[in-house]
């Protein structure tokens, strides 16, 4: 490819050399640069991408994307000027792969709390209604039936452009995606063409990154603020933020809703550990998804999929059959009757979720026991109201590690420590190995109990000082609970 046509797009302050050069591949990684590639200098929260020019000038680089132009002693090369490198990288990833988010109905869904769930049911739908269909969530990525790993919620430019193209290169029609605020403040997603973009909700996450709530909402509502005219936005407007995502989208604008009128409304009927009994959109429905807050991904998929013209009954039909995505709500029913309960629940809204759609199925007698920790080299505030919220709403509470990472394991479970009341603490013990909080969660579980281990979910690891050690929540609770076949 040629250079000028990999800049295609880009706003270029400064440029320096040719522009008609063959170009081998685009990099924004030092360590990957060979002969004839670009690089693209990143200014992370790590280390600054400008360091390292020199090096990849040397390693046959021949084409530097920056913000900051260095002495240039290579005139061999080509420098580009930009304002912003992220955003100019995303934009080339685009142009380096044709642009592949073009030639599908790409979906982005955005939110705290749901994203994965309504990501991989619609996926799963669409792939029901007959449709070759793409999944890029945070649990794995698909390319129609082809699992690709997942390493992060939404991957970086070069990642995500090269699993479009997959998909498109596999007659895919849709791809469903979750959109991180991580994703939108780092121009992950810059470039794409999007059909459409779904908002979940909006609570208390990811503060150790954007610093304050406002940083995090704008993050989020920068997503719809790209979305074009021939798109939709679709919005919970029972979310006090839901119509703030819609303020300044070019897209149709459309809303769902339990508690109030909108385009797409629903109300439940029953909810039990069966399933969900809704009247969607003035159809008596019944799924196997369970709790209030799966009614409003239901009806999130549904929405979606009436606006990307699919039939109505049909949808619904589908709908009714399916189940959700790994660890989100994955129960088992043990012989003794004991119900365990493995759900990613790492917010103190989405921990107040799980529990309160326990606290409505409950019967009233049985115990609810929570096993919880939080994940090191993240938002320390959300520790103490986590741990409290799951004392409120349990009978019993085991305070342990999540993903320690580079912090102290105790230190982190201290600072849960801090958010439990005075009348609470008989209730609470913290166990620091995960495995032994788990066993003893199921130890002190009699018939009829619920347990719930939550903040991992889907995770198959724990990660401890950079070590990622095999690690599953359900498989250890379906060591100790010896499920009913």
């Amino acid at each position: 490819m040629q250079l000028q046509d990999l800049l295609y797009g880009v706003t270029i302050k400064e440029l320096v050399g040719r522009t008609d050069r063959e170009i081998h591949a685009l990099n924004f990684d030092s360590r990957k640069v060979t002969e004839n590639d670009v690089f693209v200098a990143i200014t992370g929260t790590v280390s600054d991408g400008h360091l390292f020019i020199e090096q990849t000038l040397k390693q046959g680089a021949k084409a530097i994307i920056c913000e900051n132009l260095p002495e240039i002693e290579n005139f061999d090369a080509t420098y580009i000027k930009v304002e912003n490198a992220s955003v100019a990288l995303g934009i080339m990833a685009g142009n380096f792969y044709g642009n592949p988010s073009a030639d599908l109905k790409l979906i982005g869904i955005t939110g705290t709390n749901g994203k994965t769930t309504i990501a991989t049911i619609l996926f799963k739908l669409f792939r029901d209604l007959g449709y070759k269909t793409g999944l890029i969530s945070t649990v794995e990525n698909y390319v129609n039936d082809v699992i690709v790993p997942a390493t992060h919620t939404t991957p970086n430019p070069l990642a995500l452009n090269e699993l479009l193209k997959d998909m498109v290169d596999a007659g895919c029609d849709y791809c469903f995606m979750e959109v991180s605020s991580h994703a939108v403040a780092q121009h992950r997603i810059e470039g794409l063409t999007f059909s459409g973009g779904v908002f979940s909700n909006l609570t208390h996450d990811h503060l150790d990154f954007h610093k304050t709530f406002d940083s995090y909402l704008k993050a989020k509502k920068a997503f719809f603020d790209i979305l074009p005219k021939s798109a939709f936005a679709l919005t919970n407007i029972d979310d006090k933020n839901g119509m703030v995502m819609l303020q300044n989208t070019k897209a149709h604008k459309k809303t769902y809703a339990l508690k109030q009128l909108a385009d797409f409304k629903a109300k439940i009927v029953e909810n039990g550990f069966s399933g969900l009994h809704l009247d969607i959109d003035y159809e008596d429905v019944f799924f196997k998804l369970i709790g209030s807050f799966n009614a409003y991904n239901l009806l999130a998929v549904y929405g979606t999929a009436i606006l990307l013209e699919q039939d109505k009954l049909k949808v619904l039909t589908l709908l009714s059959r399916l189940t959700g995505a790994e660890g989100r709500f994955d129960y088992i029913v043990s012989e003794d009757k004991i119900i365990g309960i493995v759900d990613y629940a790492h917010t103190p809204d989405a921990v107040q979720n799980v529990l309160g759609t326990i606290a409505d199925i409950r019967k009233g007698t049985e115990q609810v026991i929570t096993v919880i920790g939080c994940g090191g080299d993240r938002d320390k505030t959300k520790r103490p109201v986590m741990a409290q919220v799951a004392c409120d709403w349990s009978d019993k509470v085991i305070l342990t590690s999540d993903n320690p990472r580079t912090e102290d394991p105790a230190a982190i479970i201290s600072e849960m420590e801090a958010g439990v009341s005075p009348s609470n603490k008989r209730k609470t013990i913290s166990i620091l190995d995960r495995r032994e909080a788990i066993k003893t969660a199921c130890h002190l579980a009699k018939s009829g109990d619920i347990i719930l281990i939550a903040g991992k979910g889907h995770e198959k690891y724990q990660e401890i000082n950079g070590v990622r050690n095999h690690f599953d929540d359900k498989e250890i609770l379906l060591e100790q609970l010896n499920p009913a076949s």
